[in-house]
Order: C-alpha cells, then sequence, then structure tokens
C-alpha cells in the first residue's frame, strides 16, 4: 500500500531543498532554518553561513513606504526628507542629485551629466532621460590625436578639450518639471544649505582629494576650494565649506536651468 504520509512528508523535503537552493544561487542570506539546512545540505547548525557579513557590499535593507540610497549619506538623508514630505521618487532623486554637487565632487558635480531611468505606476510606463554631456559643437574626430595621429588620453580625459557641454542641470531641472511634485528651489535646499554652510569631510572624501591632488592643485581656484591655504589637505572631519558653489545654486533655484547656460 501507497504510503502517502510519508510521500508528503518527502515532497515537502524535495520543495524545501528547491526553495533554500534557489536561495543559494541568488547569493542570498541564508535563513537560519537550521533543521531544514541540516537535512538538505549536511551542514552542521554551527557551520552555517550568518545572515550578515560586513564585508559583503550589499545588505538586505527591508522599508515599508519607500526607500532612498546614493553614495553619499547627507545626500541620501536629503531624498529620504523629501519623501516623508510627501514628495515622490523623483522629487527625491533630484534632490539627491543637486546635493551629491555638494558632497560628492569627484562625481556628482553640476559640470557634468547622467541618466535617469524610472516608472510610472499609475500609468504603468517606464521612462528614462538622457542627460549625458554632448561634445561641443566645434568639436572634430581628431580633436585627441596627438602629432602622430595617435589617441593622446591626457586630450581625451584632463584637458579643457575633454570638457563637455553639462547636462546635470538640464536633466534634473527636466525630470522635476515633468514628473516631480516640489519647487526647485525645494529640491536644491539642501544642496546650498551644505555648500553654504559645510559639512565634515569623511574618510572617502578626504581620500579621494589626496588622489586627485596634484591634478587639482594645477588650477588655483580649485586648489583654494578643496584645500588649505598653503595647499595642506583638509583631514578627516573638517568642514568643507564652498561659497562659490551656494551661489551658483541658488541662482539655480531662482531662475532655473537658464541661470546655468545662459548666465544670469
Amino acid at each position: 500500500m501507497l504510503n502517502f504520509k510519508n510521500l508528503n512528508h518527502q515532497l515537502i523535503l524535495q520543495k524545501t531543498s528547491l526553495k533554500f537552493s534557489l536561495l543559494t544561487l541568488k547569493k542570498r542570506a541564508i535563513l537560519s532554518f537550521c533543521l531544514s539546512l541540516s537535512l538538505i545540505t549536511g551542514i552542521s547548525a554551527t557551520q552555517a553561513e550568518p545572515i550578515y557579513n560586513r564585508e559583503h557590499i550589499f545588505h538586505p535593507v527591508i522599508a515599508r513606504n519607500g526607500m532612498v540610497s546614493s553614495q553619499e549619506r547627507y545626500a541620501t538623508e536629503a531624498g529620504l526628507e523629501v519623501l516623508k514630505e510627501g514628495g515622490n521618487a523623483i522629487d527625491a532623486a533630484v534632490t539627491i542629485g543637486f546635493t551629491l554637487a555638494v558632497t560628492l565632487p569627484r562625481a556628482g558635480n553640476l559640470g557634468g551629466g547622467g541618466f535617469m531611468l524610472m516608472h510610472s505606476a499609475k500609468e504603468n510606463q517606464t521612462l528614462a532621460i538622457d542627460y549625458r554631456e554632448k561634445a561641443p559643437q566645434a568639436a572634430t574626430r581628431d580633436l585627441f590625436l596627438d602629432d602622430n595621429g595617435e589617441v593622446d588620453p591626457e586630450k581625451s580625459r584632463f584637458s579643457y578639450l575633454a570638457v563637455g557641454v553639462p547636462g546635470t542641470v538640464a536633466g534634473l531641472t527636466m525630470a522635476l518639471e515633468k514628473y516631480g511634485t516640489i519647487s526647485l528651489g525645494r529640491a536644491l535646499k539642501p544642496a546650498i544649505e551644505l555648500a553654504e554652510n559645510g559639512f565634515p569631510i569623511s574618510e572617502d572624501l578626504y581620500e579621494s582629494l589626496l588622489f586627485a591632488q596634484k591634478r587639482i592643485q594645477a588650477y588655483p581656484a580649485s586648489t583654494a576650494i578643496f584645500f588649505k591655504p598653503g595647499g595642506m589637505p583638509y583631514e578627516v572631519g573638517d568642514i568643507l565649506i564652498q561659497k562659490d558653489l551656494a551661489k551658483s545654486l541658488k541662482l539655480i533655484a531662482k531662475e532655473g536651468s537658464k541661470a546655468f547656460y545662459q548666465g544670469a
């Protein structure tokens, strides 16, 4: 006679095994169902992989109402505050983008560009904005070649010729106008405050400034912003103030993107 009780027990074990195999393949944190894990893999509970490993760069996080992530803490907090006030994801993204122009100078800056991918749950539509930099109108195919016709990395990466027409300000303001709910002034508020009043230099920012010290100090105006008088580097915890950047951000908040591209 077929033992249905035993068969059901085998099926349950097979389903459990499949479930844990999928979790392992996806490199998810292994849940501590120690008994099931021991039966399936033969690994004792004392040898089970921990749920959290500080060396991993991915950490599972759960939130009920919304979530914000960026490369820098102050920018993330600025975006989260917008969500708490009732703003949508685009409001938070634009706020973060402008804040990174202050707190992550090596990447998040007004003189650069980027992309934005968004999904409208209401309209069930996925949209993308491309606001990467554009080559100047007078650019030519041989712009970055040396006298021998070979590509010159210095020209293409670190010279004045390498500068494209920035897209950051145009892209972020357009995204806010078309898909956001808050004002441009509100989106720029955290960035203006951080630039004007300053913020403590993090370990990450400190190391990036040291790495680029030689190139930054080739330009006196940049040296005056990111290094102490005499060219000495700021230390972790020192306050970085960017008054001129604050003025630029205030003009953008007041007059829109035209202040950046056409002057004010």
